[in-house]
């Protein structure tokens, strides 16, 4: 359930439409509350779902690979590989670098955690003005969970997922570490993004990871009940302009 600070009216369904209208319906039926202390918060958090649902279509219809990190690769132009992960090389903009997964994807392969977390600074970038963007990620470290601070990813246990969440489904008999489970975004319409998966409902991304198990496998992978999301109250004071229903 939506709740809005101050006894603030709610926008109505009608005011949204596409995408942003099924995140706003999913947020307003939700068994959990989620509190906004203004309509500028609320806005923001559909739209950076709306671009994280976005970021992640178009990973997805990129050329990058996937990869472990032993045959991982990211562009040498802009990232310096080190032990933890690819390092941002500092003369180049933190936004620039960004969309360079983007557009020159065939220069990267990585695994699926790295792919959440590259869609979340796309997201970000796409939702918050550039040089705010660029002035907080200075110095980025990519790899698997390496992200700077201030892209402040929140987990918690629950079920009841709204489109732009972040979910993972375990494969408890894995054949090798690489597929111990697969990080997605919920695109709505009940259907995930897994970088290495693909684009599939809850039932096809259990069937892919059930190939990839060790020979006498019994337990299937699952679904869990968690989600992480972006911590949109912090974020939505860098938005480019202040959101309004017109």
């Amino acid at each position: 359930m939506i709740i809005l600070s101050n006894n603030q009216n709610k926008p109505g369904a009608s005011s949204f439409f596409g995408v942003q209208r099924e995140i706003y319906l999913a947020l307003e039926s939700s068994p959990e509350t989620h509190q906004y202390d203004s309509m500028h918060e609320l806005l923001f958090d559909i739209l950076l779902r709306e671009n994280i649902i976005k970021a992640a279509r178009q990973l997805y219809a990129s050329r990058v690979e996937f990869a472990p990190f032993n045959t991982s690769r990211f562009n040498p132009r802009i990232w310096r590989g080190t032990k933890y992960g690819y390092l941002l090389d500092p003369s180049v903009l933190p936004s620039d670098a960004i969309m360079d997964v983007f557009t020159n994807s065939w220069e990267y392969a990585f695994e699926c955690t790295t792919a959440i977390v590259l869609i979340f600074y796309k997201a970000v970038m796409d939702s918050i003005s550039v040089s705010r963007f660029n002035t907080l990620f200075q110095g980025l470290l990519v790899w698997d969970w390496n992200y700077d601070h201030d892209l402040s990813i929140v987990t918690t246990r629950g079920r009841y997922f709204i489109p732009g969440d972040v979910v993972y489904f375990y494969n408890p008999d894995y054949d090798h570490p690489v597929w111990t489970g697969e990080n997605s975004v919920y695109l709505g319409g009940g259907m995930f993004f897994g970088h290495g998966v693909g684009m599939e409902s809850e039932a096809g991304m259990i069937r892919a990871l059930n190939t990839l198990r060790k020979p006498g496998a019994t337990r299937d992978a699952y679904l869990i009940s968690q989600h992480s999301r972006l911590n949109v109250k912090y974020l939505s004071q860098f938005a480019k302009r202040p959101l309004s229903i017109v």
